[in-house]
């Protein structure tokens, strides 16, 4: 179950162009609907999202993990904001989704929040509870981000992960999981790997 807070009625407004555009590897703007790797900034820190089978036992929905593997860059992610925007912007409410990934699971793979950890089989389009990607750290390789989930007026939480049951699960309320994007190559081409620090 998602963990309950009070709610407020909110209301997406139109695209707020004074925002900073979320930024990739190539200092190129996120689109909306465009597929995007979330890589660690560091490239021996393990490799990029993927999908688990529920670390509650269950088969579904799924859990969001990061692979163990340095050269596993994980399944591409899509970004939607909320106030249909073309650009990703900074500290926006949006729709995060695996895009086009075949599992076993017959459900959406847009993220949700399951207790406090992330997983698959959200609805999308929740003015009260969304997901937002925020500035983190400024390093000698560029800006770097994190994903915090936001409920209403109350404080946003921040997303890292957790070791469970062996895996890096995506949780909240740990510290920020940092990372890049990375924008997925057009097919018969390959993307620029992150630096190491």
């Amino acid at each position: 179950m998602p963990p309950h807070f009070s709610c407020y009625e909110a209301v997406i407004e139109d695209p707020d162009d004074t925002l900073d555009p979320v930024l990739d590897i190539n200092g190129d703007e996120l689109q909306a609907g465009e597929r995007y790797y979330a890589l660690p900034l560091i490239w021996a820190m393990g490799g990029g999202l993927t999908l688990s089978r529920n670390i509650n036992g269950s088969l579904c929905p799924l859990n969001v993990v990061q692979s163990p593997s340095e050269i596993d860059n994980g399944y591409p992610l899509t970004f939607t904001p909320l106030d249909k925007g073309d650009v990703i912007r900074v500290s926006s409410p949006l729709d995060i989704e695996f895009l086009n990934i075949p599992t076993y699971c017959r459900q959406p793979t847009v993220w949700t929040v399951e207790g406090s950890f992330i997983t698959t089989n959200g609805e999308g389009g929740n003015a009260i509870r969304n997901f937002r990607i925020q500035k983190y750290k400024e390093t000698p390789m560029g800006q770097t981000y994190k994903f915090v989930y936001c409920v209403a007026r109350m404080a946003c939480q921040d997303i890292g992960r957790s070791s469970v049951n062996g895996v890096r699960a995506l949780t909240l309320l740990v510290e920020p999981y940092e990372m890049v994007f990375a924008k997925v190559a057009a097919e018969g081409s390959q993307i620029r790997k992150v630096t190491n620090a």
